[in-house]
Protein backbone atom coordinates (compact mmCIF):
# COMPACT_ATOMS: atom_id res chain seq x y z
CA UNK A 1 0.00 0.00 0.00
CA UNK A 2 2.84 2.54 0.95
CA UNK A 3 4.64 1.62 -2.43
CA UNK A 4 1.71 2.31 -4.06
CA UNK A 5 0.93 6.00 -2.45
CA UNK A 6 4.31 6.49 -3.42
CA UNK A 7 4.27 5.62 -6.37
CA UNK A 8 1.35 8.04 -7.28
CA UNK A 9 2.78 10.53 -5.55
CA UNK A 10 5.97 10.54 -7.37
CA UNK A 11 4.50 10.27 -10.76
CA UNK A 12 2.23 12.81 -9.53
CA UNK A 13 5.57 14.97 -8.98
CA UNK A 14 7.18 14.21 -12.10
CA UNK A 15 4.01 14.95 -14.52
CA UNK A 16 3.42 18.93 -12.73
CA UNK A 17 7.30 19.10 -13.65
CA UNK A 18 7.40 18.62 -17.29
CA UNK A 19 7.65 21.72 -19.40
CA UNK A 20 5.25 21.06 -22.02
CA UNK A 21 4.81 23.84 -24.59
CA UNK A 22 1.02 24.91 -24.15
CA UNK A 23 -0.38 25.32 -27.35
CA UNK A 24 -0.50 28.79 -29.16
CA UNK A 25 -3.94 30.35 -28.70
CA UNK A 26 -5.19 31.34 -32.73
CA UNK A 27 -5.23 35.44 -32.91
CA UNK A 28 -8.65 36.54 -32.03
CA UNK A 29 -10.08 38.73 -34.94
CA UNK A 30 -10.75 42.88 -32.72
CA UNK A 31 -12.90 44.16 -35.56
CA UNK A 32 -12.25 44.69 -39.40
CA UNK A 33 -11.08 46.26 -42.14
CA UNK A 34 -13.41 46.90 -45.20
CA UNK A 35 -11.06 47.28 -48.61
CA UNK A 36 -11.83 49.16 -51.30
CA UNK A 37 -13.95 46.71 -53.13
CA UNK A 38 -16.05 45.84 -50.07
CA UNK A 39 -13.89 43.12 -48.59
CA UNK A 40 -13.60 42.56 -45.20
CA UNK A 41 -9.99 41.78 -43.59
CA UNK A 42 -9.85 40.99 -39.98
CA UNK A 43 -8.09 43.39 -37.60
CA UNK A 44 -5.95 41.81 -34.83
CA UNK A 45 -3.56 43.54 -31.99
CA UNK A 46 -0.16 43.51 -32.64
CA UNK A 47 3.10 44.61 -31.64
CA UNK A 48 2.71 47.86 -29.35
CA UNK A 49 5.87 49.01 -30.61
CA UNK A 50 3.90 51.12 -32.64
CA UNK A 51 1.88 53.14 -29.67
CA UNK A 52 5.51 53.76 -28.36
CA UNK A 53 5.96 55.47 -31.91
CA UNK A 54 2.78 57.42 -31.71
CA UNK A 55 3.00 58.52 -28.03
CA UNK A 56 6.55 59.82 -28.78
CA UNK A 57 5.02 61.61 -31.47
CA UNK A 58 2.86 63.70 -29.28
CA UNK A 59 5.17 64.22 -26.62
CA UNK A 60 7.15 66.03 -29.71
CA UNK A 61 4.24 67.93 -30.64
CA UNK A 62 3.28 69.23 -26.91
CA UNK A 63 7.30 69.86 -26.76
CA UNK A 64 7.59 72.02 -29.98
CA UNK A 65 10.36 69.54 -30.76
CA UNK A 66 9.95 70.11 -34.53
CA UNK A 67 13.35 67.61 -35.24
CA UNK A 68 11.65 64.97 -33.74
CA UNK A 69 8.36 65.40 -35.68
CA UNK A 70 10.75 65.11 -38.49
CA UNK A 71 12.53 62.25 -37.64
CA UNK A 72 9.33 60.40 -37.13
CA UNK A 73 7.54 61.54 -40.48
CA UNK A 74 8.06 58.81 -43.22
CA UNK A 75 11.12 60.16 -45.62
CA UNK A 76 8.18 59.14 -48.88
CA UNK A 77 5.13 59.88 -49.21
CA UNK A 78 4.03 61.44 -45.55
CA UNK A 79 0.34 62.85 -45.35
CA UNK A 80 -1.73 63.74 -42.49
CA UNK A 81 -5.30 64.81 -43.05
CA UNK A 82 -6.58 67.94 -40.88
CA UNK A 83 -10.14 68.25 -39.80
CA UNK A 84 -11.03 70.99 -41.65
CA UNK A 85 -10.71 68.70 -44.39
CA UNK A 86 -6.72 70.14 -45.58
CA UNK A 87 -4.52 67.41 -46.81
CA UNK A 88 -0.36 68.02 -46.01
CA UNK A 89 1.68 65.90 -47.92
CA UNK A 90 4.99 65.53 -47.22
CA UNK A 91 7.07 66.59 -43.80
CA UNK A 92 8.35 69.87 -44.76
CA UNK A 93 5.13 71.24 -45.57
CA UNK A 94 3.89 69.70 -42.03
CA UNK A 95 7.21 71.20 -40.72
CA UNK A 96 5.93 74.34 -42.15
CA UNK A 97 2.43 73.70 -41.03
CA UNK A 98 3.73 73.50 -37.38
CA UNK A 99 5.91 76.55 -36.79
CA UNK A 100 2.94 78.56 -37.43
CA UNK A 101 0.82 76.83 -35.74
CA UNK A 102 2.45 76.26 -32.53
CA UNK A 103 2.89 80.07 -32.42
CA UNK A 104 -0.58 80.68 -33.44
CA UNK A 105 -2.55 78.50 -31.45
CA UNK A 106 -0.23 76.75 -28.72
CA UNK A 107 -1.68 73.59 -28.79
CA UNK A 108 -1.56 71.14 -25.66
CA UNK A 109 -2.46 67.69 -26.16
CA UNK A 110 -3.33 65.50 -23.50
CA UNK A 111 -3.93 61.67 -24.64
CA UNK A 112 -6.73 59.52 -23.03
CA UNK A 113 -6.45 55.99 -24.96
CA UNK A 114 -4.35 54.68 -27.66
CA UNK A 115 -5.04 51.41 -29.26
CA UNK A 116 -3.35 49.78 -31.91
CA UNK A 117 -4.60 47.25 -34.89
CA UNK A 118 -3.30 45.67 -37.43
CA UNK A 119 -3.48 43.61 -40.58
CA UNK A 120 -2.31 42.28 -43.72
CA UNK A 121 -4.03 43.48 -46.97
CA UNK A 122 -4.45 41.55 -50.40
CA UNK A 123 -1.25 42.67 -51.27
CA UNK A 124 0.39 41.01 -48.09
CA UNK A 125 1.39 44.36 -47.23
CA UNK A 126 1.01 44.64 -42.92
CA UNK A 127 -0.67 47.89 -42.07
CA UNK A 128 0.00 48.74 -38.72
CA UNK A 129 -2.91 51.18 -37.53
CA UNK A 130 -2.91 53.52 -33.47
CA UNK A 131 -6.24 55.16 -33.10
CA UNK A 132 -6.12 57.39 -29.70
CA UNK A 133 -8.08 59.85 -27.96
CA UNK A 134 -6.63 63.21 -26.50
CA UNK A 135 -7.73 66.27 -25.33
CA UNK A 136 -6.86 69.49 -27.03
CA UNK A 137 -6.06 73.09 -25.85
CA UNK A 138 -6.23 75.57 -28.18
CA UNK A 139 -5.58 79.61 -27.33
CA UNK A 140 -7.50 81.45 -30.04
CA UNK A 141 -7.36 84.84 -29.29
CA UNK A 142 -6.33 84.71 -25.88
CA UNK A 143 -8.84 82.17 -25.09
CA UNK A 144 -8.44 78.56 -24.45
CA UNK A 145 -10.66 76.53 -26.59
CA UNK A 146 -11.34 72.74 -25.79
CA UNK A 147 -11.40 70.08 -28.47
CA UNK A 148 -11.57 66.88 -28.64
CA UNK A 149 -9.76 65.01 -30.93
CA UNK A 150 -9.83 61.21 -32.53
CA UNK A 151 -6.17 60.04 -34.87
CA UNK A 152 -5.59 57.17 -36.63
CA UNK A 153 -2.06 57.05 -37.70
CA UNK A 154 -0.46 54.28 -40.25
CA UNK A 155 2.88 53.42 -38.30
CA UNK A 156 5.25 51.70 -41.39
CA UNK A 157 8.96 50.69 -39.96
CA UNK A 158 8.37 52.93 -36.94
CA UNK A 159 7.63 55.97 -39.36
CA UNK A 160 4.68 58.20 -39.46
CA UNK A 161 3.22 57.38 -42.87
CA UNK A 162 -0.05 59.33 -42.73
CA UNK A 163 -2.29 60.14 -39.69
CA UNK A 164 -6.56 61.60 -39.54
CA UNK A 165 -7.67 63.83 -37.02
CA UNK A 166 -10.97 64.21 -36.25
CA UNK A 167 -12.13 66.56 -33.78
CA UNK A 168 -15.11 68.18 -32.24
CA UNK A 169 -15.36 71.61 -29.60
CA UNK A 170 -16.19 69.99 -26.06
CA UNK A 171 -19.00 71.03 -24.36
CA UNK A 172 -18.75 73.00 -21.08
CA UNK A 173 -17.58 70.63 -18.29
CA UNK A 174 -15.96 67.68 -20.48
Amino acid sequence: MKKSILAVLMTTVLISCTNAPCPEAAPKAIGHEVSEDGTKLPLYTGDLSTVAVWEQYIKAHNERDLETIRSLNAVEGFKAYAPNGMVIEGTDAHIEFLTAWFTDANPKWKTSYLIENEFTNKEGELRQWVTSGHALTLTVEGEEVKLGQVHDALIVDGKIQKFYVTERVLSEGE
